[in-house]
C-alpha cells in the first residue's frame, strides 16, 4: 500500500474531520459516565483557527484519498521566569480500516521531519507509552517536565527536536491549549458534531 504524506489544504477540512470522527467513534465509547461523541474531529476545527500550526497539519493519502491526519499546536513549558515554547501534537487520527497498516507511522514520521526542518525545538504530549517511544519519545519525567498541575506518569511523553533544548526547562511545567479540555467545550462539541 503506497501512503503519501502532504501538508493539509483547505479542500481537505471536512473530509478530515469525517475521518477523525470516525477514527474515534467506536460503540460505547463512554464520556463522564454516559455515551458521548468523539470530541476530536471538532478539536481539529478550533485547531485551524486558534492554536494550530497549519504546516504541521498534515494528510495522509491512500489512492488518493484522505485516510489519516495529524496536526500540531503551540505550547509551552515555564519555569519561573522562562517560557519556553514546544510543540503538542493531536489528534492523529486514522480511519478503521486503515489502522495498523503503517498510516500513523508515515504521519508522525512526516510530522517529526518537517517540524525538525521548521526548526521547532521539542515536542510534548499525551498518549500511549506502549507506542510512541519507537519514534524517540521519552516520559517527560527524563527531561524533569511535569504537567501543569505538576504530576508525571508514562503517558506525558517528549521529544527534543534539537539537542539540549529542553534543559533550561528542567523542573517546569508542560501547558497545552486550552482545547484540549473537553469539559470546558462540550456543549460547542455536540452543537459542532450536529453538522455531521
Amino acid at each position: 500500500m503506497n501512503i503519501f504524506i502532504r501538508q493539509e489544504e483547505e479542500k481537505d477540512y471536512r473530509r478530515v474531520e469525517e475521518v477523525t470522527r470516525q477514527a474515534f467513534s467506536y460503540p460505547g465509547r463512554i464520556e463522564n459516565g454516559k455515551i458521548g461523541c468523539p470530541y476530536e474531529h471538532w478539536m481539529v476545527n478550533e485547531l485551524r483557527r486558534r492554536d494550530g500550526i497549519l504546516s504541521l497539519s498534515l494528510v495522509a493519502e491512500v489512492e488518493q484519498q484522505v485516510v489519516g491526519h495529524i496536526i500540531c499546536s503551540k505550547a509551552v513549558v515555564r519555569k519561573e521566569e522562562i517560557t519556553l515554547p514546544v510543540l503538542n501534537f493531536g489528534p492523529l487520527s486514522v480511519l478503521p480500516e486503515y489502522q495498523r497498516k503503517g498510516v500513523g507511522k508515515a504521519l508522525i514520521n512526516g510530522m517529526l521531519e518537517k517540524a525538525k526542518a521548521e526548526g521547532h525545538g521539542a515536542i510534548l504530549f499525551f498518549g500511549r507509552p506502549e507506542y510512541y517511544p519507537q519514534f524517540g519519545f521519552k516520559e517527560a519525567s527524563v527531561y524533569g517536565i511535569s504537567d501543569c498541575e505538576g504530576y508525571n506518569f508514562s503517558a506525558f511523553m517528549a521529544m527534543e527536536l534539537i539537542p539540549g533544548y529542553l534543559l533550561p526547562a528542567k523542573g517546569g511545567r508542560y501547558y497545552e491549549s486550552d482545547i484540549y479540555n473537553d469539559d470546558l467545550h462540550r456543549e460547542e462539541v455536540k452543537e459542532f458534531d450536529k453538522t455531521f
